[in-house]
């Protein structure tokens, strides 16, 4: 789980650079962060989110509801 001052902070690394975009994330699954902006989706690999533009993109166009859970670890 993804303590509550970090999600506070976190942001999608490609929306934030876009303007008019906030790159707010939600929790899904208890192990994935989906942006609300541009629905690109980060793992949580052992209680660490994986904040790779390269994740994100990987599952970009897989719905919520068809990631796995837990998530495998990146290569």
């Amino acid at each position: 789980m993804v303590h509550p001052d970090l999600m506070e902070i976190l942001r999608c690394p490609v929306c934030v650079r876009e303007e008019g975009k906030t790159g707010l994330l939600t929790l899904s699954r208890d192990y994935w962060l989906v942006c609300q902006d541009c629905q690109r989706k980060y793992p949580i690999v052992d209680e660490i989110p994986v904040m790779l533009i390269d994740e994100g993109d990987k599952w970009i166009q897989t719905a919520v509801e068809d990631l796995p859970v837990p998530p495998p670890a990146p290569k």
